[in-house]
């Protein structure tokens, strides 16, 4: 008996030694992380969607996102924000490592989060409403993105209990901050070191939240990283103003070399394959058609050049057209993101290079001689395989042929050079100059 009320005490202690451990893991917070670094756009928008939707399936007690933008698509920002308002899961976002930012659309989605945290030697801040080219707005369309623009961001920092009045200035003036005065205008609502360390700081504080309060539960939290899927990152880098009007570009190159010189087939294919890459590019960035239009405004007067001897003039012309075009070609409202000014100058530099390069090309060859045929043969050197007294036989361009001496016997061995033909005899003289013929 004693035997047998042993082993059942060992297997107890057996059973409570492994759900111990079990317990304990059941019971460490799960946080899930998002990492929106680099413009915000359509596919960052989707990636924070997904996220949301994946924390909340989950059931993680946190979701974080780490945030180092510059800004972005005002189209994308709204989709981000509103994804954050509606998530189930406590949204906690992080300007994190040092050196990073939340600027211009960042700050907003940095407004909708229900805990704002910066690293040390992080901004945030300048939000004033720009367009494409960077301007500023102007007029009653400047004046309503602004009043816009202010009441959204106003909104997002009340809801959070945060300072919406300097959320205003960086608005309508701007204005940017470090992370310590940041906590200090309660701008953001702490300033910590590292993700593990803001896991252990939010613990146990209270969120607003239009359905309730939500209480933290992240001490000592296990952080899983769920980054972008590689389609999600390929398109990320695509979408891109710079990258979409250099894609453009290499797709008119590409197609007009073609078909410049027909059979080249590397020029069609590449050309073919930025063509399909562009317009996934511009199919996900909000088109300005004005900018579209002058684009093709200026392959239409490069590839009218090459057909009119105009000098230049045109290709001169396409030069412009295409400068104002890529200025102009995205619309992002009022955050403002257009193609890098530096890009637009130097491609339009080489632009002009290249389609004078071809109408220079083009102008010669129209005035070269078209020999064809009978024609084609005259001017060819060769040598005499027998003496010419006056009919015999040459070796030219790589074959017999008959020939006749135009101007008097020649010697077997002699060079000699064709003037003219007969059917499928040559005329050719004596005297030519050193012949290099592979006989």
């Amino acid at each position: 008996m004693r035997a047998v009320w042993a082993l059942r005490v060992g297997i107890v202690a057996f059973g409570v030694a492994l759900l111990v451990p079990l317990h304990a893991a059941a019971s460490t917070p799960h946080v899930e992380r998002a990492d929106l670094v680099g413009d915000i756009n359509n596919i960052m928008a989707s990636y924070i969607a997904d996220a949301v939707t994946r924390a909340d399936a989950d059931h993680a007690d946190a979701l974080l996102i780490v945030m180092n933008t510059p800004g972005g698509i005002s189209t994308s920002m709204d989709d981000i924000v509103t994804s954050l308002l509606n998530s189930k899961v406590p949204v906690v976002v992080y300007v994190y490592p040092s050196g990073a930012r939340a600027a211009s659309a960042g700050l907003f989605v940095a407004q909708a989060a229900d805990i704002l945290a910066m690293a040390p030697g992080t901004n945030i801040g300048s939000a004033h409403p720009i367009d494409a080219s960077g301007a500023n707005l102007t007029g009653d369309l400047g004046t309503k993105v602004l009043n816009d623009a202010v009441t959204r961001v106003r909104n997002l920092a009340s809801m959070h209990g945060r300072n919406a009045d300097w959320a205003e200035q960086a608005v309508r003036n701007s204005v940017n901050i470090n992370a310590e005065d940041a906590v200090k205008l309660h701008v953001a609502d702490l300033e910590t070191s590292d993700p593990a360390a803001l896991m252990n700081a939010i613990d146990g504080r209270s969120v607003p939240r239009t359905s309730g309060a939500l209480v933290l539960h992240t001490a000592d939290a296990s952080i899983e990283d769920m980054p972008m899927a590689f389609w999600q990152v390929f398109l990320n880098a695509l979408i891109d103003p710079t990258v979409a009007a250099l894609l453009f570009l290499l797709a008119a190159y590409g197609i007009i070399t073609e078909l410049t010189s027909p059979g080249a087939i590397l020029p069609g294919v590449v050309g073919g394959i930025a063509a399909i890459l562009a317009i996934v590019s511009l199919a996900n960035l909000p088109v300005n058609i004005a900018g579209a239009l002058l684009m093709l405004l200026a392959l239409i007067l490069f590839l009218a050049d090459l057909k009119a001897n105009t000098h230049g003039i045109l290709s001169f012309g396409g030069v412009l057209s295409l400068i104002l075009g890529m200025a102009f070609l995205i619309n992002t409202g009022p955050v403002g993101l257009g193609v890098n000014p530096i890009v637009i100058f130097g491609t339009a530099a080489i632009t002009f290079a290249f389609f004078v390069f071809f109408v220079d090309r083009v102008i010669r060859s129209r005035r070269r001689q078209v020999l064809t045929g009978a024609d084609a043969l005259v001017g060819a050197v060769g040598h005499a395989r027998e003496d010419l007294l006056p009919n015999g036989l040459v070796f030219v361009r790589g074959a017999l042929w008959k020939a006749v001496a135009d101007r008097g016997p020649i010697l077997a061995g002699s060079p000699v050079q064709v003037v003219g033909r007969n059917g499928l005899q040559l005329e050719v003289v004596a005297g030519a100059a050193e012949v290099k013929e592979n006989e």
